[in-house]
């Protein structure tokens, strides 16, 4: 792990001018800031923070890149509305099939990509039962989930915990329909988004865990189910209750640590310094822990919850030319890395950007 942003605003900073035929580094004065100090050069540090994450990125995480920091954020400002979505009450107006289906995959020995072309759901065998991370749209869960089991010849009624990542649609949706197709799994969630969805009836029709049985995170915490330990991380900023686990995979017997990151978007209000600024502090520190406990524990895979972020459905379909070759959701410790140093960089670009405002520049 590595302090990217520092290194690189002292070198953009810097000015190379010719001296005598030979090159001579000298700073950059900006506008005086008042009482003789020069002013930030908050656009030199901004390119400072996005060649950092491009340097980061590399060409494993460039959707990453991409979405974090050179798309314009999106503006995730708190609503008092509760609107059900349109396709809970006619499901004709869910959209077509062929624009978010994907084939389910084994991807280890005891993880399954059971998830769609965009939205990612993911099933965890363990020797008492499964764990499903994520459960998608309400509309898609049957198809994906629920069907993409029967291709390994797993029962629903076998799924103890389901475990949401965060309170959104796309990925809470399902989890209704694959509750009901259980022998009453307990669904895990952060407390925050608990909350979210215990206020928002209506946003959440057809799309609600059981309240009476569920799992509020507040903090770092291990579900255990036989064999296996999901490590479940609070990591709030994309939503307050969005949570990140680290666990253990299997490769041809070979075991693996898994950094899931549960909130990459930065889905929060960010149009203006305030609350933008406290917000992507929040976020990035959040990042930082995750990517602390995924550095001690040596993971090798990065899994998040959209393939655009882990590359998750091109690599289902490299699997089968795998033959004895490595396994392509392999990424290797230094990239887990360097994914969590985009997503800090990316962010802290943003939050600079705020800080200009602020400043009046």
């Amino acid at each position: 792990m590595r302090n990217p942003i520092r290194s690189r605003i002292a070198l953009a900073a810097t000015a190379f001018v010719l001296v005598g035929g030979g090159v001579v580094a000298t700073p950059v004065l900006a506008q005086s800031g008042g009482h003789g100090k020069p002013a930030r050069d908050y656009d030199a540090e901004i390119l400072a923070a996005q060649k950092a994450a491009k340097s980061a990125a590399g060409l494993e995480h460039l959707g990453t890149l991409n979405r974090l920091c050179f798309l314009p954020p999106v503006n995730g400002a708190p609503s008092s509305s509760d609107t059900t979505p349109a396709y809970i009450d006619d499901p004709s107006k869910a959209p077509a099939k062929d624009t978010w289906y994907a084939d389910s995959a084994q991807v280890f020995d005891n993880l399954y990509f059971v998830g769609g072309s965009i939205h990612s759901a993911w099933i965890l065998k363990t020797s008492d039962g499964l764990i499903l991370i994520d459960s998608g749209y309400q509309y898609s869960a049957k198809t994906l989930i629920l069907d993409g089991m029967k291709r390994f010849g797993f029962d629903p009624k076998d799924i103890k915990y389901i475990v949401i990542s965060h309170a959104h649609a796309d990925h809470i949706g399902g989890v209704e329909v694959v509750q009901k197709a259980t022998k009453g799994a307990r669904v895990v969630m952060g407390a925050a988004d608990w909350d979210a969805v215990k206020t928002h009836p209506k946003t959440f029709k057809g799309q609600t865990p059981n309240f009476a049985t569920g799992i509020r995170v507040t903090k770092k915490r291990d579900l255990k189910l036989g064999d296996t330990t999901l490590h479940i991380i609070p990591t709030p900023g994309h939503t307050p209750g969005t949570l990140s686990f680290l666990f253990t995979v299997h490769d041809h017997g070979q075991p693996l640590t898994v950094a899931y990151s549960g909130g990459t978007a930065l889905g929060f209000q960010n149009d203006k310094p305030d609350p933008g600024i406290a917000n992507l502090n929040q976020y990035i520190n959040s990042a930082q822990t995750m990517q602390k406990a995924a550095v001690k524990a040596g993971a090798t895979v990065l899994l998040s919850n959209h393939s655009e972020f882990d590359n998750a459905v091109t690599k289902t379909r490299e699997l089968p030319s795998r033959g004895f070759g490595p396994n392509p959701f392999v990424n290797g410790a230094t990239s887990v890395d360097d994914y969590f140093d985009v997503v800090v960089d990316c962010a802290k670009a943003d939050e600079l950007g705020l800080e200009k405002t602020l400043a009046g520049q």
